[in-house]
This record gives structure tokens, sequence and C-alpha cells, in this order.
């Protein structure tokens, strides 16, 4: 019986050879009842139907697959009455139109016409009706199995369009991910060791040990930013709040802003994701104080409250920036990504007001 093989013919038409040895059943009556008229006939219906089959398994048109089905079928009917092994041409009908025609109702009501068009002639020929109930049985059958098959190649095809649909959009985001978690890295880092390499050159002359402190600081951080743009790169994972406060901290000491933190952000119940979340918003912030901000003072504030958890990052520096940046809009989609919300205010200093869903304990996400 052909199935889903037969169409995969298409694309190799070496391999469609051997779907022609179905046609041998053509020339059982020319054997067994040789004439010339019949042999005659036999071999011209034969290159007609080499012709049909030729075009039907090289083209990439659908309509012109439909005809050359439409094509199969009348070589069928018009050899019919005279050879009954022109049944044949009905099995490769059965077998090519559930794959060219995607609708099954529409391929069975093809399957009643061709199956009335047999009876029909069969009447009017006043031919054998076992070789027409012989013929509308291999139509069915062999076309019932291959709606199946129809049905389930499509299938297939569509859960492999959508696997490819899921790894884009995954490779997508991991993309969007990396540049985001690239630009908060290093935005910070590149401007901690700015500023100490700045406050190097003040003290070279007038304080040449502490110049050289903070030179073998430049050379820790700058060995940290290695490491963490690897860690970025293989998927970032924050390395909690406690130890970017004090990254904070230290950044803005040297950048000569005074931190205040008036709650323990590393002792609140965090599941991981949150405390990624928030560990680069603090960075993103910070690094947005040190760089725009021309700072004296910033205030840290975390409480959980009203079934949310809340950060305030303050600062009383004059912001010249009015747009949102690339490292606000991918610290805006953190957060949103796990339902909270991020508000930016811009008066007599910067507040920068995050919100999370307080979860309930034991909850793991």
């Amino acid at each position: 019986m052909m199935n889903e093989k037969s169409i995969s013919a298409r694309q190799k038409p070496a391999s469609a050879l051997l779907w022609l040895s179905y046609t041998a059943f053509f020339f059982i009556q020319p054997v067994v009842e040789p004439s010339l008229r019949l042999w005659l006939g036999t071999l011209t219906l034969f290159v007609v139907f080499l012709v049909v089959f030729s075009i039907y398994i090289r083209t990439d048109s659908e309509t012109w697959r439909r005809w050359m089905i439409a094509a199969t079928f009348a070589i069928g009917l018009a050899s019919f009455p005279w050879n009954g092994g022109a049944s044949t041409f009905f099995v490769y009908t059965a077998a090519f139109l559930p794959f060219s025609v995607a609708t099954t109702g529409w391929v069975l009501t093809f399957f009643s016409l061709e199956a009335f068009s047999i009876l029909g002639e069969s009447y009017w020929f006043h031919l054998h009706w076992q070789n027409a109930a012989f013929a509308i049985f291999l139509l069915l059958v062999i076309g019932a199995g291959n709606i199946f098959f129809a049905e389930q190649r499509r299938a297939d095809c569509k859960l492999r369009m959508a696997h490819e649909e899921i790894e884009a959009l995954a490779a997508l985001a991991e993309r969007e991910r990396i540049a985001r978690d690239l630009h908060d890295v290093l935005g910070h880092t590149l401007s901690l060791i700015v500023l100490k390499a700045e406050l190097a050159g003040r003290l070279v002359e007038r304080d040449p040990q502490r110049a050289a402190t903070e030179i073998g600081d430049v050379e820790r951080t700058a060995r940290t930013a290695l490491a963490e743009v690897r860690e970025a790169i293989g998927g970032y994972r924050a390395r909690g709040l406690a130890a970017e406060i004090e990254t904070a901290r230290r950044t803005l000491d040297a950048a000569e802003v005074t931190l205040t933190v008036e709650n323990d952000m590393g002792n609140a119940k965090l599941t991981a994701a949150e405390e990624t979340v928030l560990a680069l918003a603090l960075r993103e912030a910070v690094t947005n104080i040190v760089r725009h901000a021309k700072a004296k003072n910033c205030r840290l504030r975390f409480v959980s409250e009203g079934g949310r958890r809340k950060l305030l990052v303050e600062d009383d520096g004059e912001h010249a920036l009015v747009r949102e940046g690339n490292g606000l809009r991918g610290m805006r989609e953190r957060i949103e990504a796990l339902g909270g919300s991020l508000r930016l205010e811009r008066e007599r200093g910067t507040r920068l007001f995050i919100e999370l869903p307080l979860r309930a304990e034991g909850v793991v996400s």
C-alpha cells in the first residue's frame, strides 16, 4: 500500500520509480489476453501516465498536483472498461489525494464522487460488478489509510514549526537577556574602574600609598568584571542582595556619595529570581547615580507591607537624563516579568520605586 513515503518521492524523483511497480497490474490483462489493440491501448495510456506521474512528483505547485491527480483518475476511467488492471490508477489517486487536499471532508467528498463515477461507468459499459467493487474497495481502503498518514504528517509539520518558533523565541530572549545583563554588569563595573583610576591619579603625588591601594582595587575590579561577563554569557546569577549592597557601598564611597541602608535586604526571604532582579536593579540604580546624578547622599530602603515587597533607591543629585535607556528598560522588563512594577520620580533628586508581589512561604519560583 502506498503511504506517506509516496509523497516524499516529490523531493526524490529517483526513488519514485519504486512506486511505478504498481503499474504492473495494468499489464496483466494484455499478457493473459494478448491482442494488438489491447497492447497499443495499454502502452499508450501507460506513457501518458508516466508523463502525468513525472509532473506530479517534480512540481511544487499544489494546483498542478491536483490536476495531475485528476488526470490519473481520468486515465483510470478511460481504460477501465477494457482493462481491469486500470484500478491501479484509482490506487494512485487514492494515495495522492489526501496529501494534496488539506481538508478531510473534501477528500471524502472526492472519494465519493470517484466511487460513483466507477459505478456509473460500470453500469454504462455493463462491466462485471466484481471489478467495480474491487476498484472501489482499493480506492476507499488506501484512501482512508493515507488520510491518516496525511493528517499525521501535517500534525508533525505543525509541531516542527512550533518547535522552531519556540527555539527562535528562546534564542531571541536569551540574546536580550545577555544584552541586558552585559549592560548592567559592564556599566556598573567600568564606572567603578573609572572612578578609582581617577582617584588614584589625584592621589599619586600627595598619597602614593593610597594611590597604589586604589590601583590594586582597579585590578581586582577588572578581574571581577571579567568573571561577571562570563557569568552573564553562561547564565547570570546574582551574588545576593547583601553582597550587592556592599558593592554599592564601595562604588558610592569611591564617588564620594554617602550610602544609608535603612533595612537589611540580605535577611529578606526572597526567591532566587526575586533576589536576582532586585540585585540587578540596585546595581543599575547605583551605576546611574555614579554616572549622572552628582549626588552627595543615597538612601536605600526595603520593606514588606501590603502584600508587596518594596525597594526604594533615593539620591539628592541632579539627573540630566529624562529618557529611559537600555538599563532602565531592562530593569523594568525583569521586574514586570515577576508581576512587579517600577516607578521613577525626578523631583528634588531621584527616587526609584520597585514593587514585587509578596509570595507565600514555600512557593518556589
